[in-house]
């Protein structure tokens, strides 16, 4: 027996046959070699967060357009720009074009800071756009203009409470509108 218990019979810790020194190395390189591409594809598919600031328009309740790229704003799903609601009256209200215009307002107040995460299925990549210190994405949400779409629950609980925006209206989910008038 060996130093430290190891035997010298050609079997490793755990009674593992050793194979040799140059097989190690080719598998451990293969390891190695599967790690970078695993990392390559993820970087690839989730792309870099990037960082665009300036004055941007608004396209619809929860679009906008920056530095020439159009841009979804992340976590919120607004009316479509064509899409009305009802007021308690039963009057139609156009929710859509009232988000649109809050969201114009916003923008037209300087410049914004949108990070961009990635791309979503149409191409535009998904945002979260600060205007100073105010996440223009957290408070279209908190004002009643968009919904919760997967982030900013408890400011959609607020608008909701206080009764703000969609929420002094009927209406239909976005996502469900877009269902039932198909482009």
């Amino acid at each position: 027996m060996s130093r430290f218990g190891i035997r010298t019979n050609g079997h490793g810790l755990f009674g593992w046959r050793r194979v040799g020194r140059a097989v190690d190395l080719v598998v451990a390189l293969g390891f190695i070699g599967l790690l970078a591409v695993a990392g390559a594809v993820l970087q690839y598919r989730l792309g870099p967060a990037k960082i665009l600031t300036g004055a941007a328009e608004a396209i619809d309740g929860d679009s906008l357009r920056l530095a020439g790229e159009e841009l979804r704003l992340e976590g919120i799903d607004a009316p479509e720009y064509r899409q009305t609601c009802r007021d308690r009256s039963g009057r139609d209200v156009a929710c859509g074009r009232q988000a649109r215009r809050v969201l114009a307002d916003m923008l037209a107040r300087g410049n914004v800071t949108c990070t961009i995460s990635r791309p979503d299925r149409y191409g535009r990549g998904l945002a979260r756009c600060r205007q100073g210190e105010a996440e223009i994405n957290a408070a279209l949400v908190r004002n009643g203009q968009a919904l919760a779409y997967g982030d900013y629950r408890a400011e959609e609980e607020e608008a909701r409470a206080a009764g703000r925006g969609l929420w002094a209206l009927t209406f239909q989910r976005p996502s469900e509108w877009r269902q039932s008038h198909p482009r």
